[in-house]
C-alpha cells in the first residue's frame, strides 16, 4: 500500500518538474473532455427544439375518430345511421394513466353566411382547450372560455382563412355569422396555423383553413346529436354524438401504449368497430430519428476529439521516455522491475488524464452561458446571418446532458490508460545497461 502511494507521489512530483510540458498535455484531454460535454448538451438542445417542433404537428396526440362500420355502409335500412363515440365512453378512457388530456369534437360541414357572402365551412365544437392541445396563437380577439361553455352562448371563432373570406378589410371581432339561420357572435380569430400531420398514411392532413369554432355545448343544443344531410335530390342523416377525441400525452414514449389502451377499451365498450384510432407514426419516428441522429453526430465529433487527445498523451509520453532513458537505468539497476516501471509510467498518465477530465468537465458546464452570450454577440453583430438560420439553431438552449460527465471523465481516464500502455511497456522494456550508457 505504501509502494503504491509512493508512486502516485512521484508521479506528481515529476509531472511539475515539467509544468508547461503537463500543461499541454493536460489541455489536450481537457479540450477532449468538454466538448463531449458541450457538443451532447448543444445536441440535446438541438434535439429538443426539433421534437417540440415535430410535436405541434401533433406527435404528442392520439384520435379517436368515430367511423361508419362498413356494414352500415352496404345494409343502410334506415333513414338515420347511428354510430361512433359515444359521450359516455369519455370517463372509461379517462381511467387510462397516460392521458393527459381528452378533448372532446364535434364536427360537420356547414354553410356560413356574412351579408351576400356563403362559404362551405367546416363547423368544429369543441371545449377551450382545443386551442391548446392544436396550439393556436390568437391574431385578433379571444378564443373560447369556460363561460361559453357554461351558458351555451351563441359565439364563434373564425380560422385565419375564413375571417380573411368573410371580412378581408373589417375587423370581424362582434360582427355576427349566421350558421343554418342560427347568429353567432365573433370573438376571436386564430392566426395561420400549419397543417397538423399532414405526412404520411397514417394521419390525415388538417388544414384549418375554413374552420369555425363554437362551444361544444352550442352544438349539441343548436343542432344536436342528429345531422341532416340535403344533397342534390337525396336526402340522409346521422346521428354522432362526439366526432372525435383529442387525447394529448406527456411525452411520444407514452403515444403507442396509450393508443393500445384505447383500443382494447373501445373494444369492451362497443359491439361495432365504429371508431378508428389514429397514431401519427411517421411523426414518432422522424423524432426517434432525429434525436438518434443528432447524439451520434455529435458524440463522434467528441470522440475524434478524445483520441486526438490521447495521441498527444502518447506522444509526451514517448518523449518522456526518451528524456528519462538514464533514469529508468539506474532505477533498474537498484532493483526496480519491469512491472514498478511500467505501473510508475502509467501512473503518470492517469494522473494526466484525471486532471484533464476535471479541468474539462468544469469547462463543459459553462456551456449554457457561454452560448447565450455568443448568440447575443452574433445577433448584434451579424443579424442578417442570425436570421437565416433554420428556428431551432437560432432558438437552440443547451442542455447539459447528465450522463455526459461521468461518461467524459471515464472515457478520458480510459484514453489515458489507452494511450500510455504503450509508452509504459517501452520504458519497461529498456536493457538496463544500454539504459545507463544513454548521454
Amino acid at each position: 500500500m505504501l509502494s503504491q502511494l509512493r508512486i502516485w507521489q512521484l508521479s506528481v512530483k515529476t509531472l511539475f518538474l515539467h509544468p508547461l510540458r503537463s500543461m499541454l498535455t493536460v489541455l489536450g484531454i481537457f479540450i477532449g473532455v468538454a466538448s463531449v460535454v458541450w457538443l451532447l448538451a448543444i445536441s440535446e438542445g438541438i434535439s429538443n427544439e426539433a421534437q417540440r417542433q415535430i410535436e405541434e404537428l401533433g406527435a404528442t396526440n392520439i384520435i379517436l375518430r368515430s367511423r361508419l362500420p362498413v356494414e352500415e355502409l352496404s345494409t343502410d335500412t334506415t333513414f338515420w345511421v347511428r354510430y361512433g363515440i359515444r359521450r359516455d365512453d369519455v370517463d372509461a378512457l379517462m381511467q387510462i394513466p397516460t392521458v393527459k388530456n381528452a378533448l372532446q369534437i364535434r364536427e360537420t360541414k356547414r354553410e356560413a353566411h356574412f351579408g351576400g357572402i356563403t362559404i362551405d365551412s367546416h363547423l368544429v365544437a369543441c371545449t377551450p382547450e382545443y386551442a391548446e392541445v392544436m396550439r393556436f396563437e390568437m391574431d385578433n380577439g379571444q378564443f373560447l372560455s369556460d363561460l361559453h361553455v357554461e351558458q351555451r352562448a351563441n359565439v364563434c371563432v373564425l380560422a385565419a382563412g375564413t375571417a380573411r373570406q368573410f371580412f378581408p378589410v373589417d375587423n370581424p371581432i362582434g360582427k355576427v355569422v349566421r350558421i343554418r339561420e342560427v347568429p353567432y357572435v365573433v370573438v376571436g380569430v386564430t392566426k395561420p396555423r400549419t397543417p397538423m400531420a399532414g405526412i404520411g398514411s397514417s394521419l390525415a392532413a388538417q388544414d384549418f383553413a375554413n374552420d369555425i369554432y363554437i362551444p361544444l355545448a352550442t352544438f349539441w343544443q343548436r343542432i344536436g346529436d342528429r345531422v341532416l344531410f340535403v344533397g342534390a335530390g337525396t336526402r340522409s342523416g346521422e346521428e354522432v354524438e362526439l366526432s372525435q377525441i383529442t387525447f394529448q400525452v406527456d411525452s411520444t414514449d407514452d403515444v403507442e401504449p396509450t393508443a393500445d389502451a384505447i383500443e382494447r377499451t373501445m373494444r369492451k365498450l362497443h359491439k361495432t368497430e365504429d371508431y378508428a384510432v389514429v397514431v401519427p407514426l411517421e411523426l414518432l419516428e422522424q423524432a426517434r430519428t432525429t434525436r438518434l441522429m443528432f447524439m451520434v453526430f455529435m458524440g463522434l465529433i467528441a470522440a475524434v476529439t478524445l483520441g486526438v487527445g490521447g495521441i498527444g498523451i502518447m506522444n509526451i509520453m514517448l518523449a518522456t521516455v526518451t528524456e528519462r532513458t538514464r533514469e529508468i537505468g539506474i532505477r533498474r539497476a537498484l532493483g526496480a522491475r519491469r512491472a514498478d516501471i511500467t505501473r510508475q509510467f502509467l501512473a503518470e498518465t492517469v494522473v494526466l488524464s484525471i486532471v484533464g477530465g476535471l479541468t474539462g468537465i468544469l469547462g463543459g458546464l459553462t456551456c449554457p452561458a457561454v452560448l447565450l452570450w455568443l448568440r447575443g454577440f452574433l445577433e448584434q453583430t451579424m443579424p442578417a446571418a442570425m436570421n437565416n438560420l433554420p428556428n431551432s439553431v437560432q432558438n437552440v438552449t443547451p442542455q447539459i446532458v447528465s450522463w455526459s460527465i461521468p461518461l467524459a471523465f471515464g472515457i478520458s481516464v480510459v484514453v489515458g490508460i489507452i494511450f500510455g500502455i504503450y509508452p509504459a511497456l517501452r520504458a519497461a522494456r529498456m536493457d538496463p545497461i544500454e539504459a545507463l550508457r544513454h548521454e
